[in-house]
């Protein structure tokens, strides 16, 4: 990520993102609040979601667990919908409290919006880590990306750095739970990434200490951190219960830049006084790249499979109009990998897949080649 000239300096600074996601509720007073409040907490940038329901979930996806509760989300999504002009005016808004703007796009329409208005950045979340046409289309852009690693194995890192390329990119250690566990961050493994695939490497914490991970992070080589923000626990955002209140993520910040300025030893040696050595090697992790065990269970379903869009019959052979990339969350099944799906047109059917539902290799009598 390279971050606006007034924040570059030579390299020492730590660039912090405030994930707001969509917890301004389409509201552009509260949204202002929600910047105004990352600026002051000393926040470089303010990410949020450019959300259309039909580029992430099926209609049928029916409810799913968040840390709010179970929601039906198809419907939420739809509801957090907004035009492009809204977009602009996040932006806008941004620029007058001197931050960054940044927004996730979760598929073709969401990014070309992005590039429209002029975005600077991109950030590409954990379940669209597999998104591969979503990948091609914002590499095209030439921009800053910044990709997060959660539910991924290290062959889908791999795959999604050759379409995108290292040069500006920064790709983020993840662990897509909601809240995450502390101790599933092996933030051990940042210095592996950074070497391997040659990118600069940081953290998106979806845990609830202000302090522990981020800090640890720089410790490990993270040049980005991203937390999210929220004026309120008991606000009505998706991600409110996980989020940071303006004071904690000040704290946040004050941490991560001391961290910055003091030997890693130093630093290492603080939050060891403060959170016990366990605790520190436990979030510290074997550095070994694996799924999370609070993320086991989301791979596969969190990121991106072929679904069907329509009511499928036998017989059919399929056109790149019957299915999309979709997550499957909770109750539909997922289908084949992304990366698999330039097989299918062609493609014949041996049994019906109703609309929603994942298409499976078994759901298939003959693949054209």
């Amino acid at each position: 990520m390279a971050p606006s000239d007034h924040r570059q300096q030579s390299g020492n600074h730590i660039y912090i993102i405030a994930e707001i996601g969509t917890g301004h509720g389409g509201d552009l007073v509260a949204a202002e609040r929600l910047v105004a409040a990352a600026a002051a907490a000393g926040a470089d940038c303010a990410k949020f979601q450019t959300v259309f329901a039909d580029e992430i979930v099926p209609p049928n996806v029916g409810d799913v667990p968040l840390p709010g509760g179970s929601i039906p989300l198809y419907e939420r999504f739809r509801q957090l919908e907004q035009p492009a002009d809204f977009y602009h005016e996040l932006k806008e808004i941004c620029t007058y409290h001197d931050l960054d703007f940044l927004s996730t796009p979760f598929g073709l329409r969401s990014a070309r919006l992005l590039q429209k208005i002029g975005s600077q950045a991109i950030k590409i979340a954990s379940p669209e880590l597999n998104h591969l046409p979503l990948l091609t289309e914002v590499a095209g852009y030439h921009l800053p990306l910044i990709l997060s690693s959660g539910v991924s194995r290290l062959e889908d890192i791999e795959r999604a750095l050759e379409i995108t390329g290292t040069q500006e990119v920064t790709l983020l250690q993840c662990v897509t739970a909601y809240p995450a566990p502390a101790e599933d961050y092996n933030l051990r493994i940042l210095p592996l990434l950074q070497k391997l695939f040659g990118v600069a490497v940081g953290v998106s914490d979806h845990s609830l200490d202000p302090v522990l991970v981020p800090t640890l992070a720089v410790t490990q080589g993270a040049t980005v951190i991203e937390k999210h923000i929220t004026l309120s626990h008991d606000g009505n955002g998706l991600d409110d219960p996980i989020a940071l209140e303006p004071e904690q993520f000040a704290a946040m910040v004050q941490s991560v830049r001391q961290a910055r300025k003091e030997p890693a030893e130093q630093t290492l040696k603080r939050l060891t006084n403060e959170y016990g050595t366990a605790t520190v090697e436990a979030v510290l992790g074997s550095g070994r790249k694996l799924l999370a065990p609070s993320e086991r269970d989301n791979y596969g379903r969190t990121n991106r499979s072929v679904h069907a869009v329509r009511d499928l019959n036998a017989g059919d052979p399929l056109t790149p109009e019957d299915y999309a990339l979709l997550r499957t969350e909770k109750l539909l099944h997922p289908g084949i990998p992304p990366h698999a799906a330039e097989l299918l047109p062609g493609a014949v059917l041996s049994r019906s897949v109703p609309a929603g539902q994942g298409i499976r290799w078994k759901d298939l009598m003959t693949l054209h080649r």
